[in-house]
């Protein structure tokens, strides 16, 4: 009885164990995904804020002298993706930035901080750093002078956040690095660009037009990452339109069309759930009640307004201004949730040199009759030809429009993505002297001959910018000839050679910026080129604006390389997509067709009529070697680095005041005493403040819309969501007082209920330390 009763005790004992074990086995198993997935990739996505300074920066893009930053429509981010091989394999970053452009000087200065965190991890043969073109964006960050000249110089505060934020964007994503799946959609979008140099492209070859419906490309190409754990994580897409919704009169830092469908993607997937969340959020000074930034939609609805909820708001006056401690400014006014994952999702830029999101067309401001066909003028003149987006004429209404039209379509593309991603990582890169390339091109008789490219120089047809920003004086597009006196202008700089001016041809060159050294470079020689592969996917990242033929010219010799040569490896589900002004800027690039038209895009092409072939020649190279797995040779060509050289002409801030007896912070013009609003209605308030260069508040804000939640006043919008603006002034040029005005357009799905405004700044005194500062206005009820 007594073995009986062991015997029963072991088998039970082994019994338990054994499912102990197995219990411990499939906790490892579903915990040790980082070496038993079996997903192909290994996924990262990282974003962070790259705003740069709210006040006096000449903004990059029209090259408006006049077009000075002055406050905040919404913030500026750098996004990224990297693709890893598990086990040590290749790995690739694509980093898309909301400014106009990317810049060789700060990819230089970002491979010598990630190489100096990762060694040689990461570097310029598998990193791309690529901008959207929007035209509302802080200049001054490029190192070569024309780029720079509206600027005023370099100016140190916007480079140096870029280039802070792009390496805190790859840090994240290599820190959130996942086994994970990858989707590639594509599909077309017929509503968001319109071509706005027809005339140039009617001049390629009428069978070449024949193969295709539009004159610019209308398809979207998505792709989709999938956390194992967290599920979807992210997107990047590849469009083609200009980031020129807002015009060159705007002076609110925003990542026009694309930045606005970034932000309305990464809010839609955060309403809906993605990614899946484990993490807890982070205290804050807000109280206990920790609730994500976008909380508008998830605050139980109260009762409707009631004489009770207005007299509770007419109890909450201003604060006052009040001095803030410099080191928990950004803690208090952000919502911290670093232990979850956060989507994100990029709209990346492609070909778009002749593409314009001013669907409407192009019509003269004096006649309301469209412009010239050939020209772009009205009556001879350039400056009265404005494209029309489709919120005419409201710029800000026409940014959303377009923003969320390409919004709508990636998050179609994503939620019907099914094609997977299969194969290898992979890359290949080179730099190119584009002032004097050999290249091979077609002759007419169908023989072969070896023409070059030339040194960099801009035609009279760039003066006359284009219908998204028209230029001054009496230059014109489609300008093959030039005039004498801008001539002698351009000459007084630099006088073409004749070598030069036959290269160029039939260019009429205002500026031979290639040939202009002092003091230092004006315009770029050295190039990148790169191709990324992700699978089936494979990315051009392109140093410049490739207009919609020429993009596709290049995609179409690649893709045929990469074909023909490869075994099968690739085929005609080939992916092959455009990202434009990625690594550096070097203008635009055009067909040799329409280089002879010289439109602002023929005349901006800096090296001459055989940039195009020479790109094709050069990628197809590029291509041959990834597909015959070889590496590309080494080179001495190397871009300069030329951070050291650098001028900067604007003035720093000298000293911020306010009235005598008046604080920073404090109400200048308050909301109205007693007063509700209904949704839709704008509410705003305008409180003494400090010049917004003192401190950038780098993932923090300027602006804060609080709603009262029992005792406590919680963040609900902030200056990087599309209904708060921060507008900043001065009561004249040289005054040190300044004011910094909150508009805040109550959104539809807006909790009615009590709130204020909170503005947020730093002043800096003739003598010492910055000193940060906060003020609220008188508080509200919202219908």
């Amino acid at each position: 009885m007594e073995a009986s009763s062991c015997l029963r005790y072991q088998v039970c004992g082994f019994g338990l164990s054994w499912i102990w074990l197995c219990l411990l086995l499939l906790h490892l198993l579903q915990n040790c995904s980082l070496v038993l997935s079996d997903s192909p990739y290994l996924v990262g996505m990282g974003s962070y804020d790259i705003t740069g300074p709210a006040a006096d920066v000449n903004m990059m893009g029209y090259a408006n002298a006049e077009q000075v930053t002055s406050g905040i429509h919404f913030r500026l981010k750098s996004r990224a993706f990297i693709v890893a091989e598990p086990d040590d394999g290749k790995r690739v970053v694509f980093v898309n930035l909301d400014a106009c452009m990317a810049s060789q000087l700060v990819n230089i200065k970002v491979l010598e901080r990630l190489k100096a965190r990762y060694g040689d991890l990461y570097n310029e043969n598998n990193v791309a750093i690529s901008g959207i073109h929007t035209h509302a964006g802080p200049g001054g960050y490029l190192q070569y002078v024309v780029y720079i000249i509206t600027s005023l110089g370099f100016v140190r505060q916007s480079f140096d956040v870029i280039v802070d934020g792009i390496e805190q964007s790859i840090v994240e994503a290599h820190n959130n690095l996942r086994p994970g799946k990858i989707y590639v959609n594509k599909g077309d979008l017929l509503d968001a660009g319109v071509n706005r140099s027809p005339s140039g492209y009617l001049n390629n070859p009428a069978e070449e037009r024949s193969k295709y419906r539009y004159n610019v490309d209308k398809e979207m190409t998505l792709v989709k990452f999938v956390d194992d754990e967290f599920g979807p994580v992210g997107s990047f897409n590849w469009f083609a339109t200009h980031g020129t919704s807002m015009s060159r009169t705007n002076s609110l830092i925003s990542g026009d069309n694309k930045g606005a469908a970034a932000r309305f993607m990464e809010d839609w997937a955060e309403q809906n759930g993605l990614p899946k969340q484990t993490g807890h959020a982070n205290s804050d000074d807000f109280g206990s009640l920790h609730l994500p930034r976008r909380v508008s939609t998830i605050i139980p609805e109260p009762d409707e307004i009631t004489d009770d909820l207005m007299q509770l708001a007419s109890s909450y006056k201003a604060s006052g201004g009040r001095i803030l401690a410099s080191s928990n400014i950004t803690r208090r006014i952000r919502n911290t949730q670093k232990n979850n994952a956060k989507f994100v999702s990029a709209f990346c830029q492609s070909n778009c040199g002749d593409v314009s999101p001013n669907v409407l067309g192009a019509f003269c401001i004096d006649t309301n009759l469209p412009c010239d066909f050939n020209h772009s003028t009205c009556n001879g003149k350039n400056e009265l030809c404005y494209g029309r987006g489709p919120g005419y004429p409201n710029e800000f209404e026409s940014t959303r429009i377009i923003g969320n039209r390409q919004f709508l379509k990636a998050a179609d593309l994503f939620n019907s993505a099914s094609e997977e991603l299969q194969g290898k990582v992979d890359y290949r890169h080179t730099y190119l002297d584009f002032s004097q390339l050999e290249v091979s091109v077609s002759t007419s008789t169908g023989g072969q001959q070896v023409v070059k490219t030339c040194p960099a120089a801009m035609g009279f047809s760039f003066a006359a910018g284009t219908t998204d920003g028209p230029g001054a004086f009496d230059f014109k597009q489609g300008d093959d000839k030039g005039n004498p006196f801008w001539r002698l202008v351009g000459g007084i700089l630099k006088k073409p050679g004749k070598e030069q001016v036959e290269c160029q041809a039939p260019k009429p060159i205002l500026l031979d910026t290639g040939e202009m050294k002092e003091p230092y470079d004006w315009a770029p020689a050295i190039l990148p080129i790169q191709i990324i592969r992700i699978g089936q996917l494979v990315i051009l990242s392109v140093p410049g604006e490739f207009t919609t033929m020429a993009g596709r010219r290049l995609r179409d010799a690649v893709k045929n390389v990469l074909i023909s040569g490869s075994n099968g490896e690739f085929n005609s589900n080939t992916h092959v997509v455009l990202a434009g002004l990625t690594n550096t800027y070097s203008q635009y690039v055009t067909t040799f067709e329409e280089y002879q038209v010289q439109r602002y895009e023929g005349a901006s092409t800096l090296y001459g009529p055989h940039t195009l072939s020479a790109y094709i020649q050069e990628f197809q190279k590029l291509a041959t070697a990834m597909v015959a797995n070889k590496e590309i040779p080494a080179t001495n060509i190397l871009p300069p680095d030329m951070l050291d050289k650098q001028i900067g002409l604007l003035p720093g801030v000298i000293l911020d005041s306010t009235p005598p007896g008046v604080h920073f912070g404090d109400v200048s013009s308050d909301v109205a005493a007693n007063s509700d609003f209904r949704k839709g209605s704008t509410v705003n308030a305008t409180f003494h403040s400090a010049c917004p260069r003192n401190d950038l508040l780098t993932d923090g804000t300027f602006a804060l819309v609080e709603r009262l939640n029992g005792d406590n006043w919680i963040p609900v919008y902030d200056d990087d969501d599309w209904s708060l603006r921060f507008k900043w002034s001065r009561p004249s040029k040289l005054s040190p007082e300044s004011f910094a005005t909150l508009e805040w357009t109550i959104p539809e799905d807006a909790v009615p209920g009590v709130y204020r405004l909170r503005h947020f700044g730093a002043s800096k005194p003739l003598i010492g330390s910055i000193e940060h500062f906060t003020g609220t206005s008188r508080a509200f009820a919202v219908r």
